[in-house]
């Protein structure tokens, strides 16, 4: 579409990029710091944030940054499942089989983790993505899952992402045990102002260039309309491109972005 045109060897702002590749803006920094500490702590960490604000991103790169022969990563994706559901699919996860009944699958799982931290000196990172879905008993058995009260240490660190409902849902009386029980929250924003065309250029260096393809106008006007949100800042800043080409300018500007804002509503 607009790689000649600009001379780049891939789309810069579509491409899933590696955990070393990742831009480090100050609300993933101060979230990888965070949850540097939930895991050591091995508690229940609690991580929001708008649809595309980097909640994945900041996973991605919490995998990354542990050692493999210190901790072991479980990513479930829950969603609308009954408690069996979730049972079913960190078993999956742990390499166990399923289990008949809910009171099996907790044993079972219970077990294979302390036999991890205790035979083999691993400890499970277990995390919930779209944890806004969650039925209260599914939360409540979560909750459950962490208690190894006759242990001298906690054996399994929880960490429930999703959107910024989630933060309510937890507010409320009948998940007041599990809001008790969690030591790590934070909120994820999007890039600050003055972030936003260090990483534009970070996307950009990565495709191939280090030309200043937009004007500081287009950059301002790629804040106002996404307020920082990496993954809006992505789509309009690729259409945005699309449109500079077709016109055969070789810098995008503010009237480019706001075009494109206007094409993807």
């Amino acid at each position: 579409m607009y790689l000649t045109h600009f001379g780049l060897t891939h789309y810069p702002f579509e491409r899933s990029l590696q955990p070393d590749e990742l831009f480090a803006g100050s609300a993933a920094r101060e979230a990888q710091a965070r949850l540097a500490h939930l895991v050591e702590l091995r508690g229940i960490g609690l991580i929001t944030g708008e649809v595309g604000s980097g909640k994945t991103t900041v996973c991605r790169q919490l995998a990354s940054s542990l050692h493999p022969g210190l901790h072991r990563l479980f990513y479930v994706p829950l969603s609308t499942g009954n408690v069996m559901d979730m049972y079913k699919a960190i078993a999956w996860q742990l390499g166990l089989p399923v289990e008949r009944n809910r009171a099996a699958a907790y044993r079972a799982i219970h077990s294979e983790v302390c036999r991890l931290a205790l035979e083999c000196r691993i400890h499970p990172v277990l995390v919930v993505d779209e944890a806004q879905h969650l039925r209260n008993d599914v939360l409540e058995d979560l909750r459950l899952l962490t208690n190894y009260e006759m242990d001298s240490q906690p054996r399994l660190c929880l960490l429930l992402v999703g959107l910024t409902e989630l933060r309510r849902r937890l507010s409320m009386a009948v998940h007041e045990s599990l809001a008790q029980r969690v030591v790590v929250r934070y909120h994820l924003g999007g890039l600050a102002r003055e972030e936003l065309p260090e990483y534009v250029a970070h996307r950009l260096r990565l495709a191939g260039t280090t030309l200043p393809l937009f004007e500081p106008g287009a950059l301002e006007a790629l804040y106002q309309a996404t307020h920082g949100l990496p993954r809006k800042v992505n789509r309009l800043a690729h259409y945005a491109l699309s449109a500079a080409a077709i016109a055969k300018l070789r810098q995008i500007t503010a009237e480019h972005v706001q075009c494109a804002a206007e094409e993807v509503q």
